[in-house]
């Protein structure tokens, strides 16, 4: 399935989180904090307001965005001003 985002909407994958401590023990996902960081998948039409493009890292607000399934993967649909950085 393709989902194109309309507007100023971004469509991110956000990444998943290690199960391991450094010292091996195994964290449940119930356990584990929320990532705050995705993988940009697909960008609206509003060129002005967005200021990332596809295949970047970026850093996103905590509790943003609408969350979606994707052919059995989890994404997220956020507004551009939720998007809080670019990592490189």
């Amino acid at each position: 399935m393709k989902v194109k985002p309309l507007a100023d909407r971004v469509l991110v994958k956000p990444e998943k989180l290690e199960a391991k401590t450094a010292g091996g023990i195994i964290i449940p996902d119930t356990a584990q904090e929320k990532t705050q960081t995705a993988v940009v998948v697909a960008i609206g039409d509003d060129k002005e307001k967005i200021k990332v493009t596809e295949g970047q890292k970026v850093l996103y607000e905590k509790y943003a965005g609408t969350a979606v399934k994707i052919d059995g993967e989890d994404h997220l649909i956020l507004k551009a001003a939720d998007v809080i950085a670019v990592i490189s």
